[in-house]
């Protein structure tokens, strides 16, 4: 709407939901983060528990079903924390695109100008900035590898390709 047809608060509205769409972007980050903790303490506790309550008996028979699911709930995990980070990015990428529309009808576009400094010092710079969201969605990645290799371990076990632990006298 045209500040025109608006009205004379036109103004002082626009600022205040330029306000509120910053604040909704800074508590999308925030909510990512806690996110990010949540999912890292939970894959973190799964791992932890399952080193205690391991022994070789685990790896016979029925117990050892108990592996096999604790890798897929693991892997499951994993993809759901991946597809969260990649959900977390579009939206607050979407946020940061109607914060600039925004921006465009204020004095001065303080978020615009910050990136297009940040991309002149790309060129500028040996080391590149690296968004934060191509760092953080490799950590799901990492966390899949003892899961992977959990699940690849028991699925040889139960198809007789690797025996089981010989038991210690």
């Amino acid at each position: 709407m045209q500040q025109g047809n608006y009205g004379e608060n036109y103004q002082s509205h626009l600022i205040e939901q330029y306000k509120l769409f910053v604040e909704m972007a800074d508590r999308i980050s925030a909510r990512r983060g806690q996110t990010n903790s949540f999912y890292i303490s939970l894959l973190s506790a799964l791992l932890a528990l399952l080193s205690l309550v391991i022994d070789k008996d685990l790896f016979s028979g029925p117990a050892s079903v108990l592996l096999f699911f604790t890798a897929l709930i693991g892997l499951a995990l994993c993809l759901t924390w991946y597809v969260n980070i990649q959900s977390y990015r579009q939206l607050n990428g979407l946020k940061f695109q109607v914060i600039h529309e925004i921006e465009a009808l204020l004095p001065f576009p303080c978020y615009k100008r910050e990136w297009d400094l940040l991309k002149e010092q790309r060129g500028k710079q040996k080391k590149q900035y690296i968004q934060l969201t191509t760092v953080e969605k490799y950590v799901p990645l990492i966390f899949t590898v003892p899961y992977i290799g959990l699940l690849l371990y028991t699925l040889l076990v139960f198809i007789g390709v690797i025996g089981l632990p010989a038991s210690t006298p």
